[in-house]
């Protein structure tokens, strides 16, 4: 049973795979066509974490895929509270075709993962978040930056930064990740990056200096400034961050025809500002809109691959 949990778990070619169809699928969804690639399934939709984007580009999709979804907030379920996180996986995946988590744990994705006899997606968790970075190359390729690409993540060493690695060590491109101090990315997933780009050819830089990591970058990333649960920290990631915002003066820095990306959601400000955020090369809002092609696209991979089974 094929999962979509981390990046890490796919190989080059399945990668390139699904970024393929993907665009084949924003091709159609543009000039109308709409098939039923999965008719009459149900995907189980578990949000533990709230979303806008997530939300509405999955049920959007769903439904143009000719499926029914489910929607389960956490206020709607009992998941790993009162009965096992196992018992419930295995009850669910009788009654769904796939399952999709936003969480903030990773390892409630892998043990529900574990147990159930249907595909399980992560669709955000505290340490991966392998569908928005796949929105972010399907972009990137989509800009013709794909060939001598230098990506630039400026931030924090978070779920993002972690698949940015994965997708890194799979395709073979060069990363530079740029952090304050003590907020790094995780050993292990680097370590882990590390040893996969020694088959990809990838090139991977951790630094602690935007300025940098940024010089003659093609492709320029950074996340949203405070994340779900992180709201105590507010006045500490003011301080600590305050020389990683992406400006005007950081950008130049950058090569001359490079693109910017967000995941959004933007706080103007903090982690980037106005001018940037709505600059002739931000590609923010095509990137937004990949996630409802990729995500589609995704779906359907799995499913062809269950029914190979």
């Amino acid at each position: 049973m094929k999962h979509f949990l981390t990046l890490s778990d796919f190989s080059k070619e399945e990668i390139l795979e699904m970024l393929n169809l993907a665009f084949k699928i924003k091709q159609e969804t543009k000039a109308w066509i709409f098939k039923d690639y999965m008719k009459k399934k149900t995907l189980g939709m578990i949000f533990e974490k709230s979303s806008t984007r997530t939300r509405v580009s999955f049920e959007t999709g769903i439904y143009q895929l000719g499926w029914q979804w489910i929607f389960l907030s956490s206020n709607d379920t009992h998941l790993g509270r009162w009965e096992p996180l196992k018992d419930t996986s295995r009850v669910l995946s009788t009654m769904v075709d796939m399952v999709m988590i936003r969480t903030f744990w990773q390892e409630r994705l892998e043990e529900f993962a574990k147990y159930s006899n249907t595909p399980v997606i992560n669709w955000l968790s505290d340490e991966f978040h392998p569908v928005q970075i796949m929105a972010d190359y399907m972009t990137i390729i989509e800009q013709n930056k794909q060939d001598n690409l230098v990506i630039a993540y400026i931030w924090d060493g978070n779920n993002i930064a972690h698949s940015w690695l994965n997708l890194a060590s799979k395709i073979g491109f060069e990363l530079r990740i740029a952090t304050p101090k003590w907020y790094e990315v995780n050993k292990t997933i680097f370590e882990n990056a590390i040893k996969a780009s020694k088959i990809s050819w990838a090139k991977i830089i951790i630094d602690n200096d935007p300025e940098k990591i940024l010089k003659w970058a093609t492709v320029v990333t950074t996340d949203t400034w405070i994340s779900m649960g992180q709201e105590d920290e507010k006045e500490k990631r003011l301080k600590d961050f305050k020389w990683f915002i992406v400006d005007g003066k950081l950008m130049k820095l950058s090569a001359k025809n490079s693109i910017f990306l967000h995941c959004l959601p933007a706080y103007r400000g903090y982690e980037v500002s106005e001018n940037v955020l709505e600059w002739a090369q931000s590609v923010v809002w095509q990137e937004a809109e990949n996630r409802l092609h990729i995500q589609k696209w995704i779906m359907v991979w799995l499913q062809n691959n269950k029914d190979k089974i």
